[in-house]
């Protein structure tokens, strides 16, 4: 179906998104041409490239510092991050994390401040930063309610292992346990900071002192390495006190490395299982996180094993290579359930295999051996070998099965799309509009995609492009988060000044459902503040659909919480940012038709897709439960 789509609308269409070639796209709503980059930079001096500003003066008065040459605890900060090669610090303003803010106004160095609209959209795009560059992402927040409002999108990256550092301006010492304001210092009642944070966070400490700085620094950074945040909370004199010229952050090389016997027990079953039968592959994430692709590939080729992929990590082997079976899990697909129910041994790569990787699995993973290889161990019995560089292990894995017999190429097999009841509602259905999407979406894009009847039509349907990242937020599965993660990432892609080194053509992209832009989306004055590559996908059912579909399938459609009044999110949107090109798309053709005109820009553009708020998405749970058949469970 998806090649039909692609050829009815590409007789007369040949642009694609963000290739700068030349069509006539449809008037947006409302057709008001984008801001010229000089018209940005007045807008945002922070935008201004380093190498243009007069150094060390103070904003908006070209004089120069008075201190200039004396370092600051936030001077130094802002070099450690530099020195690791991050290039953006996201967050929002405050006056207990101000002078964070003036250090990167004063610095020569090639790091920027990017104020997000709410921490958590702070929080989530220094997670899509960090999941696009395989390095740290940093995020910064004020006292009180800012602290607060970074725990969802912490906790996100907690769970996904991703890492992050959190830099928490506090109130002055001299006023904890004495009423500040926003006081979390833990003193005389008040909220206790770091024990809140320790619970999401592979370190977290407050720096009580300049000279303890360096050490918090260096901690903090190797913990986050081992995949999560680490939080450091700032109080404000401690951020103006100087420190020493000698000060030095030695940031310790990434842990890599394994168990030493873990590759000899894996290659030992995978020579065992080639001689009986057929191995079956899942991957995870870890793949992606370790760039070990290409070691993926590599391996499935030497052992002719057919290949599946956990619902977060459809981008690390592409659906058109041989073996391809489907994605795993309650939004996957029955062919990954068959081949590990004929296998003669299935190996879990780089996940943990959650519920939501693991349902209708159960069963066939229980009739035959399965073995492990990751930085922890699965949540089901497993021979494991521990492995915290994917590429390294999957290498010697895959040099010692090429040295075994030869094997036939496993044959390219298409995965079949879950049949789902016919649904006679307003709007686009979902296969069909996440095929259109398929189908004009350019090579490298990164997709981000927010849980929901959404997510599990575009996990369930999408194709992911070859070169991009697909992340899906399942370890909190925070609604609103592709938003703030896909700004995060375009960041990442777009280089260090701003679109002077944009890669051509690769845009971030945001598939989300109308509640999780209620909640997150207005992130989208980021995107446009910065004229950043994005495309923000909204399917407009006017309700919270998979809430919606729960109370009509396990509690007899007896009444719902969880319907809206109609929202024409295009033109509100577009009438709220008039340089903002943005699409009602409430037919396919107009889907159509404004994914093409979003070629016409190398900024952002809002489509919102109107969907039929009964539909129902390929959700396993609600086609098998009980309860949702009209049975007692």
């Amino acid at each position: 179906m998806l090649h039909t789509l692609a050829g009815r609308y590409r007789r007369t269409r040949t642009v694609r998104w963000g290739t700068g070639l030349e069509g006539h796209p449809p008037t947006a709503t409302p057709a008001t041409p984008p801001r010229s980059k000089t018209s940005r930079s007045r807008t945002w001096r922070s935008m201004t490239p380093r190498s243009k500003r007069s150094e060390g003066t103070i904003m908006g008065t070209g004089t120069p510092r008075p201190d200039r040459g004396r370092r600051r605890v936030v001077d130094a900060v802002v070099d450690a991050v530099a020195d690791l090669g991050v290039g953006h610090i996201f967050g929002v303003d405050g006056a207990n994390i101000e002078d964070l803010y003036d250090a990167l106004f004063a610095t020569a160095r090639r790091v920027h401040g990017v104020v997000a609209k709410h921490e958590f959209g702070a929080a989530t795009m220094a997670d899509g930063y960090a999941r696009i560059t395989g390095g740290l992402g940093v995020v910064a927040a004020t006292s009180g309610g800012g602290a607060m409002n970074l725990v969802a999108g912490l906790a996100e990256s907690y769970t996904s292992q991703v890492p992050v550092l959190a830099l928490i301006g506090q109130p002055p010492t001299t006023l904890e346990g004495r009423g500040a304001f926003q006081d979390s210092s833990g003193q005389a009642g008040t909220i206790h900071a770091v024990r809140l944070f320790t619970e999401i966070s592979r370190y977290c400490a407050r720096v009580q002192h300049p000279g303890d700085l360096a050490d918090h620094l260096q901690r903090a950074i190797a913990a986050a390495q081992t995949g999560g945040p680490a939080v450091l909370l700032l109080p404000k004199d401690i951020q103006q006190a100087r420190v020493d010229d000698t000060f030095v952050v030695h940031v310790p090389p990434r842990r890599s490395g394994h168990d030493p016997g873990g590759p000899t027990r894996i290659r030992e079953l995978l020579a065992a299982a080639r001689r009986a039968g057929k191995i079956v592959l899942v991957a995870g994430d870890q793949v992606a996180r370790d760039d070990a692709r290409d070691q993926l590939r590599a391996l499935a080729a030497a052992a002719d094993a057919a290949v599946g992929v956990a619902p977060d990590a459809k981008d690390v082997y592409p659906a058109d290579e041989p073996g391809f079976c489907g994605v795993a899990g309650s939004m996957g697909h029955p062919e990954l359930v068959d081949a590990v129910r004929h296998s003669a041994l299935c190996v879990l790569i780089g996940t943990r295999l959650p519920v939501t990787a693991r349902t209708g699995l159960d069963a066939a993973l229980s009739a035959v051996p399965v073995a492990s290889i990751g930085a922890a161990p699965p949540y089901l019995p497993t021979v494991h070998a521990t492995s915290l560089d994917l590429r390294q292990t999957l290498g010697e894995l895959a040099a010692a099965a090429a040295s075994g017999p030869a094997v036939d190429a496993a044959a390219r097999k298409r995965w079949t799309p879950r049949r789902m009841p016919v649904s006679a509602g307003p709007g686009v259905r979902y296969r069909e509009a996440v095929e259109a999407i398929a189908a004009m979406m350019p090579a490298g894009s990164d997709v981000f995609v927010d849980a929901g009847n959404t997510g599990a039509a575009v996990v369930h349907h999408l194709p992911v492009p070859r070169g991009g990242r697909f992340v899906v937020a399942l370890g909190m599965g925070g609604m609103g988060y592709s938003f703030g993660a896909a700004i995060g990432a375009a960041f990442a892609r777009t280089g260090e000044d701003y679109g002077a080194n944009r890669e051509h053509g690769r845009r971030a992209v945001v598939i989300a459902g109308d509640g999780a832009f209620y909640m997150h989306g207005l992130e989208i004055h980021t995107a446009l503040e910065h004229h950043l590559p994005v495309t923000f996908l909204v399917f407009n059912n006017n309700a919270h659909a998979m809430c919606l579909t729960r109370e009509q399938l396990f509690y007899h459609d007896r009444y719902s919480f969880n319907r809206f009044r109609p929202a024409r999110l295009a033109e509100g949107v577009g009438a709220m940012f008039p340089s903002l090109p943005a699409h009602p798309a409430r037919t396919l053709d107009e889907l159509f038709d404004a994914l093409e005109a979003a070629a016409a820009t190398d900024g952002p553009v809002f489509i919102a897709v109107d969907c039929d708020p009964d539909e129902m998405p390929p959700f396993l749970p609600f086609h098998t439960d009980p309860r949702a058949r009209g049975q007692t469970p």
